[in-house]
């Protein structure tokens, strides 16, 4: 056990992945992906203007 050999390790370098080639389903895939996150956001926006949808439970009044 020298000096030299302590520490961590680095990894090895993996070789770089290859770009795969996207046939027509992946590209109407990732289409309906995108056009599914957009209706999220939207709907998103349209709740924070409101309150609490379900704000029931106990009412407690204001009295003592």
């Amino acid at each position: 056990m020298s000096g030299r050999e302590g520490g961590k390790k680095k990894p090895l370098k993996q070789p770089k992945k290859q770009t795969k080639d996207l046939d027509e389903t992946d590209l109407a895939f990732k289409q309906k992906q995108k056009e599914e996150q957009k209706k999220l956001e939207e709907m998103k926006a349209k709740a924070a203007g409101k309150g609490p949808l379900a704000s029931g439970g106990i009412k407690k009044s204001g009295k003592k």
